[in-house]
C-alpha cells in the first residue's frame, strides 16, 4: 500500500530526473485534465479543444482523465489524441492517482497542464508541488452550488493556478463569490462549435407539423430537472407532442418513474446516450433545456447552429448564451407550464420560430464559432494562432 512519504519520497525522485531532461525539449507541450470522458459538455469542450490546438495553434495536446476510459476517450484516440486514464477509484485512490499525474507530466515534458473540474482541477493543484515550471491553469464550467464541498476545495486550490478559465460571465461570477477568486484571474472563454457542421441540418428544417417532436439532449442529472419537461407534455392537450429524452445519468430512474406515474410512457422516449447531437438535433421541432443552473449550455449553442428553436430556463449561465425572445425563450426555473407554453410558441409561431433561428444562427457564428474562441485559448497557451 502507498503511503504519503513513500509517494513524497517516489515523486521527488521522477522530479530530479524530470530537472535534467526537461529543458532539452523546447516543443510547447499540454496536457488537458478532466475529471471523466464520459459523454457531456465539459468532455465535449476538451475533446474538440484538444483537437483544434493541434491543428490550427500547432500545440502538442494530450489528455488525461482521473477515471476509467470513457466512450470521449475512444473519440479522441480516433482523431490521433493521446489519452491517459488515471483509473482513479474513490478517495482512497488518491495518493496513486497523484503519483500516476506527476509522474505523467513529467514524462510527457508538458509545460502547461490545464485541468477542467473540481476533481481535476485538485488532482492538478496537488500535483503543481511537484512540478515546477509547469504552468498551471484551471477551469470552472458551472454555476451549480451544491454540493458545496466543491466550492469550498476550489476556494482552497484555485491559488494554485496562474489562471481560471470560465465559460460565461455568470460562472466567473459565482467563482469570484463561492471561490474567492480574484477577478484578475479570471478569464472569460466560451464554449464553442463547429457550426459549419450543422449547415446541412438547419438548411432543410422542416415546418413542425403535429404531433411536434420536442427534444432534450444532456446528461440526466438533477440539476437539469427533466421531471420538469416530462411533466409540461401533460399540457399538450389540444394539439400532439411528443417528448425525445436523448441522454444517460444517475437521474435516469427517477425520470422512468416520473413518466409512468403521469401516464405518459406512450409520449415520452428515452434514447440513451448518444455520440453526437446531430442526428437528434435534425429530428426534432424544439430544445429544451429546464435546468437549475448551467455554466454555460453547450448544447444551445449546437441547436442555435442547427437551426433548431430554443425553450430554457432563466437562470445564470443560460442567459449569457440565449437572448430572450430575440434568439431564444427563456422561462422561470421549475415550471412545466411555461415550458410548455414556450414550447407551443416555438413550434405554432412560424414568424417568430424563423426569425428567431436565423438570428440564432447568426449570433452563433459571431460570438461561439470555434475560429474565435481558439484565437483565445491560444492567446492563453501563448501560442499563434493558425501559424
Amino acid at each position: 500500500m502507498l503511503n504519503w512519504g513513500n509517494l513524497s519520497m517516489k515523486l521527488k525522485m521522477h522530479h530530479s530526473a524530470f530537472s535534467i531532461q526537461h529543458s532539452a525539449s523546447p516543443q510547447r507541450r499540454a496536457l488537458l485534465l478532466i475529471t471523466d470522458l464520459e459523454i457531456g459538455g465539459t468532455p465535449t469542450v476538451v475533446r474538440e479543444l484538444a483537437i483544434r490546438l493541434r491543428e490550427a495553434a500547432r500545440v502538442e495536446v494530450e489528455v488525461a482523465c482521473l477515471s476509467p476510459w470513457g466512450p470521449v476517450a475512444d473519440q479522441l484516440k480516433a482523431a490521433g489524441v493521446t489519452v491517459t486514464p488515471l483509473n482513479a477509484r474513490g478517495v482512497g485512490s488518491l495518493p496513486l492517482t497523484l503519483f500516476r499525474l506527476v509522474r505523467l507530466i513529467h514524462r510527457g515534458r508538458f509545460d502547461t497542464v490545464f485541468s477542467f473540474l473540481v476533481h481535476a482541477n485538485l488532482m492538478a493543484a496537488l500535483a503543481s508541488a511537484f512540478c515546477p515550471g509547469v504552468r498551471f491553469l484551471q477551469s470552472i464550467q458551472t454555476t451549480q452550488l451544491n454540493p458545496k464541498w466543491h466550492w469550498w476545495v476550489q476556494r482552497l486550490i484555485h491559488g494554485a493556478a496562474d489562471a481560471m478559465v470560465v465559460p460565461s460571465p455568470s460562472a466567473g461570477r459565482v467563482a469570484r463569490e463561492w471561490a474567492n477568486v480574484s477577478a484578475e484571474r479570471i478569464v472569460v472563454i466560451p464554449n464553442a462549435v463547429d457550426v459549419a457542421s450543422f449547415d446541412a441540418i438547419a438548411a432543410n428544417r422542416r415546418i413542425p407539423a403535429e404531433p411536434f417532436q420536442i427534444g432534450f439532449i444532456g446528461r440526466l442529472d438533477p440539476i437539469k430537472r427533466i421531471e420538469d419537461l416530462v411533466a409540461s407534455m401533460k399540457g399538450w392537450r389540444l394539439c400532439q407532442a411528443h417528448l425525445h429524452i436523448f441522454g444517460d445519468g444517475p437521474q435516469r430512474p427517477h425520470i422512468e418513474q416520473e413518466i409512468q406515474r403521469l401516464g405518459l410512457a406512450e409520449r415520452v422516449t428515452l434514447h440513451g446516450a448518444i455520440s453526437r447531437p446531430h442526428e437528434a438535433l435534425a429530428s426534432i421541432d424544439v430544445l429544451v433545456l429546464p435546468s437549475d443552473a448551467e455554466g454555460f449550455g453547450l448544447v444551445l449553442i449546437e441547436a442555435m447552429a442547427a437551426g433548431v428553436p430554443v425553450v430554457a430556463t432563466r437562470v445564470a449561465g443560460i442567459q449569457d448564451v440565449v437572448d430572450d425572445r430575440k434568439t431564444g425563450v427563456l422561462v422561470p426555473p421549475r415550471s412545466p407550464l411555461d415550458l410548455c407554453a414556450a414550447a407551443k410558441m416555438a413550434c405554432l409561431n412560424r414568424e417568430w420560430r424563423e426569425s428567431s433561428t436565423a438570428a440564432a444562427r447568426a449570433d452563433v457564428q459571431r460570438r461561439f464559432a470555434w475560429g474565435p474562441v481558439l484565437r483565445q485559448y491560444a492567446g492563453l497557451l501563448g501560442v499563434e494562432y493558425g501559424k
